[in-house]
């Protein structure tokens, strides 16, 4: 006859760790989701991160961004012809006509206008004299094209961008659960 210590010597492995209490599996599926999720998203969330960190110093860095002229008063006094001759003075805008403006950006409280040419070219006005304060390229929209992704094709910011920040923010939730997991399971333990 063989008693229950011959059977646990007796049995293999596998039957031990089937007769063993189940541990969750939800900690290896998350980890596992974890690592795929940052595999899946890490070049667009690079591009993200790297774009981002150019715009936050569009301001601080005439590269991205030329920076503001103010003008010599408060106010804008200049008819739309003397913007559009003051613009096209300036080659490497390429303006001759309105056709060739992308958008006209009026600062009033600092005396100036932004007339952006269609190639990315900026020229700042003074908005009581009509004189070119300053022109420079600008590539604050190139870079924020590339940041929400649809520089790189039409669909990009919809099917590549918008789902990579989808798995950031489940990595972010995973994350937190990982982290949080084997504090919580010491302080059940204490309790």
């Amino acid at each position: 006859m063989i008693d229950s210590e011959d059977r646990a010597a007796a049995a293999s492995p596998r039957d031990v760790a089937e007769s063993s209490p189940r541990k969750s599996q939800a900690p290896k599926l998350n980890r596992r989701l974890h690592r795929v999720g940052a595999l899946i998203s890490a070049l667009p969330v690079l591009v993200v991160v790297v774009s981002g960190l150019f715009l936050q110093l569009k301001k601080e860095w005439a590269f991205v961004q030329p920076p503001t002229v103010p003008g010599s008063t408060v106010g804008v006094q200049v008819d739309w012809d003397t913007i559009l001759a003051s613009a096209a003075s300036v080659e490497q805008a390429e303006i001759v006509t309105w056709d060739d403006v992308d958008r006209l950006d009026v600062r009033p409280g600092k005396g100036m206008l932004k007339v952006r040419a269609k190639n990315r070219w900026e020229v700042q006005i003074d908005a009581s004299t009509g004189e070119v304060l300053q022109a420079g390229f600008r590539r604050s929209d190139l870079i924020e094209s590339i940041h929400d992704g649809s520089f790189f094709a039409e669909g990009a910011k919809l099917w590549v961008f918008l789902p990579a920040a989808v798995i950031l923010l489940g990595l972010w939730i995973s994350g937190v659960y990982l982290w949080l997991l084997p504090h919580l399971v010491r302080r059940r333990r204490r309790a």
